[in-house]
């Protein structure tokens, strides 16, 4: 059984979208705008940074394992819960005074996002009728970008990073508030979940292996792309506009849905996806100059945003609980991360960051083969 649709779809995905900034703008991603920083302070190699980063998509994870259950109960105290998380983690990170308090404070942090994603998907299954819904779930993924974009001057400001840290602590709970006043108490009704909603569809696998490779992927990306344009001479003002470039063009991706809608599933996976791989092969480049890094930030973030947005889409025609299909899409997202994190630091360690993001644009051409089949049947949830 469906709840009533008593608030518009805009209204439902612009209140997703503000708690998966925060969660994902803020505490999961903005990691690596500030990976230099973090370095400096915590006196950290290469290897070091990515521990840390593993360990942030290792809370992501623990995130996605308590989620379907959470958000089936209450989505919308799933997605108040994420945001609550949010705010804590960031705002622990800001007062540790070790690396090891700071690795606490990233987990915590991490984890928010892992509630974040099946707490808003099921959110809008719930709230937002079929017609309306592929546009809310791919507008309310695209809340990263504006996360992303909203942060990425800051490392630039004269004053410590923790002062900014503790900034977006106080705009978490902001957000988190006005996102659980807009979407309403109503929404706290528990629905009734289908009979098959244990069964594993055909196609499954496909979805999740295809999650891993996006997630291995992106791992250097989200890490290390400040540090590759630093290596290649770009200055930090004009790696911050690259950074906010990846948020700016995020949106582009929500459209993504409307496309799979009109031209089908596979063939805008496909072609986002060449996109993606574009993205991450220009920083493989010997020395890629300012203007090849800012249009590989735009296709990254175009893209990025457009595939996790897809994957929402492709886990709900999979299955009948749209939480647990989109749960078990972004576990294999961080698993990917979770291990192509602390590898993709040692190998730049070893061999330099070009490397590494040739090899992950080569790597993310395998899911060109675990393509969702258009037969796949849609969702009723």
């Amino acid at each position: 059984m469906v709840q009533d649709r008593e608030r518009h779809w805009g209204v439902v995905a612009a209140a997703g979208a503000g708690v998966i900034a925060v969660c994902y703008g803020f505490a999961r991603y903005a990691f690596g705008l500030f990976e230099p920083r973090f370095s400096g302070d915590f006196h950290l190699s290469g290897t070091g940074v990515g521990i840390l980063g593993g360990l942030s998509t290792l809370g992501y994870g623990i995130g996605l394992l308590v989620a379907p259950r959470l958000a089936v109960r209450s989505a919308r105290r799933t997605t108040v819960l994420a945001g609550a998380l949010a705010a804590a983690g960031v705002a622990l990170m800001a007062a540790s005074g070790s690396v090891v308090l700071f690795g606490v404070g990233t987990v915590i942090a991490g984890s928010s996002a892992g509630l974040a994603s099946p707490g808003v998907a099921q959110l809008v299954g719930e709230r937002v009728g079929e017609g309306e819904r592929s546009r809310a779930q791919t507008w309310a993924n695209t809340g990263t970008s504006f996360g992303l974009a909203a942060s990425a001057f800051l490392p630039l400001a004269v004053w410590s990073w923790r002062w900014t840290w503790a900034g977006f602590a106080v705009v978490a709970v902001v957000v988190t508030v006005v996102a659980g006043t807009l979407v309403g108490r109503s929404a706290d009704r528990p629905r009734e979940t289908a009979a098959q909603g244990s069964r594993w569809p055909d196609g499954a696998t496909r979805l999740v292996a295809s999650s891993v490779i996006l997630g291995a992927a992106s791992a250097p990306y989200w890490n290390f792309s400040p540090a590759r344009l630093s290596d290649a001479g770009i200055s930090t003002v004009l790696a911050s506009l690259c950074w906010c470039a990846i948020g700016l063009a995020g949106p582009i991706g929500g459209m993504a849905g409307r496309l799979a809608e009109r031209r089908g599933l596979r063939w805008t996976v496909v072609c986002v996806w060449l996109v993606w791989t574009a993205g991450m092969a220009l920083l493989a480049l010997p020395r890629p100059v300012f203007p090849v890094a800012l249009l590989s930030a735009v296709l990254f973030g175009i893209a990025y945003m457009g595939l996790t947005g897809l994957c929402i889409l492709w886990a709900g025609r999979l299955f009948e609980d749209v939480s647990r299909g989109v749960t078990l899409s972004f576990l294999g997202l961080a698993a990917g991360q979770t291990a192509a994190s602390p590898v993709a630091g040692a190998l730049g360690d070893a061999v330099g960051l070009g490397p590494v993001f040739g090899g992950a644009a080569l790597a993310s051409l395998v899911a060109l083969l675990l393509l969702p089949r258009e037969e796949a049947r849609v969702a009723v949830g």
